[in-house]
Formats: structure tokens, sequence, C-alpha cells
């Protein structure tokens, strides 16, 4: 095996049962890898640099192809009602199947970080396929100096195998697609699937195992930090606006979509970004828009022109188009990672039925009851076969990626709420004037406008009313936004079908919430929508 690059020279790949591969490439930088992914027809370079890649029939997250080795020491501490089962007998045959089908084949390698606060670091080491890969997985997770790969040391190892195919009847799997995450012995093996994402999500499900037993709250949310250190965090699914609300000119980015909440404050998972660019634009998205012009960016499944100049106004192929770009790209991003504890809280959800306020005021008991809901739409192309948005609950707000039962993440956040005085906000970046398919889509500017009086502290000085259906405070009038747009029914042209799109949903929350009744205190329960219109 011919093999080349910077490494551990303790640590090869043969140590894990690759020694059959013909090449391996170990942590290869930027050029590099362009030179890899386009020789070897992964790729395309586009006029302005990035590298553009597609990723064929999975255009998404395979979310019902993901297995999690159920085991003497994950038995009792996975919620099984929500991870499938892969048998280690199982889990076993598809790894040494999969070690077979690397044989002969060249392989790259990258040594990362997932986690920037030192104390809770998990040393990532990521073999894959595709040389597009390893720089879509360089950009991604955190970057070691040069000088300390030579004492890497994994504790999470990922196989990225695309061209192999699963057997359901061999590996206990559902289809040839599978995601198999190991925790016990920190091995995930990914085959069937050209998704990148399903890479950066696995070392989040691991992060997401392991951190809550050290008292640290994983979160699937962004964060960014004003001058005074008043650090943000921004709970929310896929196309909620994590990424396009964090990046904020005047705040600081810490990162838009993993981190940790430990005694020290909060600290990015990555040391990247994964942004959609479905009709992204230089004008709403400045930012973001111009990592996309950038040496080092990758391109996922965004179209290209005759020119191959990208169209990000073209969804032909999946709505779910992607850039990756390492975090220094965004102008104001931390080089640190690290931000005191938080002084706000965003929920943000795409309510396609078009009932939410566009910003409410949550109590404690109210944030976490909206929480453990984790209540959004699914919006198109995040996953594959969903086409439009559908309503979902999906609990703490990244229920494909909690090991463990909702309510530990829910306990230690309602406690870091309380210890640190958190004020806590939902904002709904979904519909407005009517449920998905009648109303528009809620203004950026408002909800830009909201956020921004959340985070200075202006919108607790604003007179507040009680929403009759779900009980939290919505502000009666805020500077600079449409007052009619803060009471949803006034922008139904029928007052009636509000009502009862609401009930709909009032109703969809309790049924949801069921199931976690058991698990949380009165005063949790008492959160719930309607409840207060009921006790009237």
């Amino acid at each position: 095996m011919e093999e080349f690059g910077v490494r551990n020279p303790a640590a090869g790949i043969a140590d894990i049962g690759l020694g059959k591969a013909a090449s391996v490439r170990y942590n290869f930088l930027e050029a590099a890898l362009y030179e890899e992914a386009i020789r070897r027809g992964e790729a395309e370079l586009t006029p302005d640099g990035a590298l553009r890649a597609l990723t064929g029939q999975h255009t998404g997250r395979s979310a019902k192809d993901k297995f999690v080795v159920r085991d003497a020491k994950t038995d009792d501490q996975i919620w099984w009602d929500n991870n499938k089962p892969m048998s280690p007998e199982h889990f076993a045959v598809l790894h040494q199947d999969m070690l077979a089908h690397a044989e002969g084949r060249d392989l790259f390698v990258q040594d990362l970080i997932g986690g920037a606060d030192a104390d809770n670091a998990l040393l990532t080491r990521v073999v894959t396929e595709f040389a597009w890969h390893s720089l879509f997985i360089r950009n991604l997770l955190i970057r070691p100096e040069r000088e300390a790969l030579e004492g890497f040391l994994p504790k999470l190892t990922i196989i990225d195998l695309p061209s192999f195919r699963a057997d359901p009847a061999r590996h206990g799997c559902r289809t040839e697609t599978v995601i198999a995450c190991d925790l016990t012995n920190g091995i995930v093996l990914i085959g069937g699937t050209s998704y990148a994402g399903e890479m950066k999500k696995s070392v989040f499900t691991v992060l997401n195992y392991l951190l809550p037993s050290k008292g640290v709250m994983p979160m699937h949310c962004s964060a960014n930090v004003g001058p005074d250190g008043d650090a943000a965090v921004f709970f929310g699914l896929s196309g909620t606006g994590k990424t396009t609300l964090s990046a904020d000119p005047k705040r600081t980015l810490i990162g838009d979509d993993e981190h940790g909440w430990g005694e020290n404050g909060i600290f990015n998972f990555e040391g990247g970004c994964y942004a959609k660019t479905i009709r992204l634009s230089a004008e709403a998205e400045p930012e973001i828009f111009a990592t996309t012009k950038r040496f080092g960016t990758v391109l996922e499944n965004v179209i290209l022109d005759e020119n191959r100049v990208p169209d990000f106004n073209d969804g032909s192929l999946t709505e779910n188009t992607r850039c990756a770009y390492p975090l220094h790209f965004i102008p104001n991003a931390s080089e640190t990672g690290i931000a005191p504890h938080p002084k706000t809280i965003i929920m943000l959800t795409a309510d396609a039925f078009g009932v939410l306020p566009p910003i409410a005021k949550l109590t404690p008991e109210q944030a976490m009851y909206h929480f453990l809901s984790g209540y959004t739409a699914k919006v198109a192309g995040t996953e594959k076969g969903v086409t439009e948005p559908e309503a979902t609950f999906s609990t703490c707000f990244g229920a494909p990626f909690m090991p463990r039962h909702p309510t530990e993440y829910g306990n230690l956040l309602r406690d870091l709420i309380a210890r640190h005085e958190v004020d806590c906000w939902l904002v709904n970046t979904g519909w407005t004037g009517g449920a998905y398919g009648t109303g528009n889509r809620m203004p950026i500017k408002a909800t830009r406008a909201l956020l921004t009086a959340a985070l200075t502290g202006e919108l607790k000085k604003v007179e507040m009313r009680t929403d009759a259906n779900f009980g939290f405070a919505v502000p009666v009038a805020v500077g600079g936004v449409d007052t009619k747009i803060l009471d949803p029914r006034s922008t139904w042209a029928d007052g009636v079908a509000y009502d009862a799109q609401a009930k709909k949903l009032v109703g969809m929350f309790i049924d949801n919430f069921a199931k976690f009744e058991a698990h949380v205190d009165g005063k949790v329960r008492d959160a719930a929508p309607g409840i207060r219109l009921a006790a009237e």
C-alpha cells in the first residue's frame, strides 16, 4: 500500500484493517484534494474557484437507514424509540465487508477534531473513498495544527465508502444504504450514499452520546456573540434559519450548526459551515454568498450553467443544495470557537400552519416544553423523500441526532437556563397570512429586526399580549416591524379558518407531548398550549 502525507507514525489505517488499500493520502490540504477530485472525475471547478460535486440519488440524509449498535453498554442508555438498533453481530459482519470492499482502492484520511473546548474534544479520523468528501469534512470539522498530527490518536473513526452496497439480510439494515454507529468502540460506517452531510452528523451523534454524562449540553444550534460578550444560541432544524440568522455582521459567529454548553460557556463542535444555497443571493445573505466564490468551498448539488457559473435558483436536482466552507471564510467568525454562557436562547421554527407569531417570549417552563416538542416543518430536500414542507415534531430540535432520551437533554438545558438566567424566545421563520401553499414565508427583514430587538434587550421593554392559544407573551408593537404581522390571526383573510388551524396545531402539540408527560414536572406540563385557555 502506497502512503502519502502526514500522520502519526504509530497510527496508520493498516492498524484498523485497511492495509490492503491500493493507496492512502493522509491529511492532504485543499489544493491537493482539488487536484485529486478533478483528476478522478468526482467534481469540477467553477470560475470563481469553488469545487462543485454531485451526490447522485441521495441528496439529503437517509434518516431511515441510520442504526446504533445495541450492546451491553448502550442498551439502557439509548432512546430506542427514536434510534434503530443493530446487533453487534450484524455490525461486525458489515465492518468486515466494508474493509474488504476497500481493498485495492485509493483512500483519503483526515485527522480532525470535534469540539473547540479542549476538555471535551473528540479526536476523529475520517477515511473516505472520495477526495471531495475528504475536503468536505476537512472544511467542516476543526483542523489541528500540522505538527499535532504526528501524535494524533483518534477516539472516533468514520469509514465512508459510497460505492459499498449493504445487504439488508446479511447486515441487519433496511436498504443498500447504511449509517451504522458503534458508540461503544467509536466506529461509524457509512455506505451506499454520497451525501457528505452524513459524515458531519455522525460526529454530532457521537458527541450527543458522550457529553451529557460529563454535564455538557450538546445542542443542534448556531451561536454568535456581541461585542460585549452577550452570546446567543439559535436552536432549529435544517431550513429554519440557523445559519442565515446567526451570520450577523454586527456579531461574531461562533458556529452555524452544532455546539456544546458546559461549565466554561459554549463551544463550537465544528470548524466550518454547511449552508443551504437554494435561492441564495448577495443581497439577502452577503457573507454566505461570498463563500461560494472562494477557493476551498465545496458546492454540493448546485446546478452550473454552460459557463460553470452556479445557478442558486435552480432546484431541479434538489432544494437541499449546499455549500461547505471553513469558518474563517466568514469575515466576523470567531477564531477560537468559544464564547461565554449565553444571555439569550432563540428557538427557531418554520411553522407550516401559519399559526405562530414571528416572535414570543418563553418562561423557563415554556422553554423546556418547546425544546422537548421541537415543532417545525421538514423543509423540502433536507431528507430524502421530502419534497415539500410538512409539519413535524423533532424533539430537542434535532431528534435524528439524539441518542439519549430527550429529557436528559431537556433537564440539562433547564438547569443551565436557570443557573445563568437566560432569556428565551420562540421565533417563527415559517409562514404568515395562511398555511403553506396559501400564505407567504415570513419576511427575513422582519425576523432580523425582531431578533436584534431581542438580543439587545429592547424587546423586553415593549408591551406584550398573552397568546390565546399558546399562553406565551407576544409583542404588540415593535419599531420597524409591521404591527399586523405580530398578530397572526389578523394576517389571515378568514379569522375563523385561523382559529380552526390554531386549534388543530394546539391538539398536535398536546398529542405529541403525551410521551414526555411522565418525565417532566407539573410546571412544565402546565406550559402546554391551551392550558391557560381551558382554565379560563
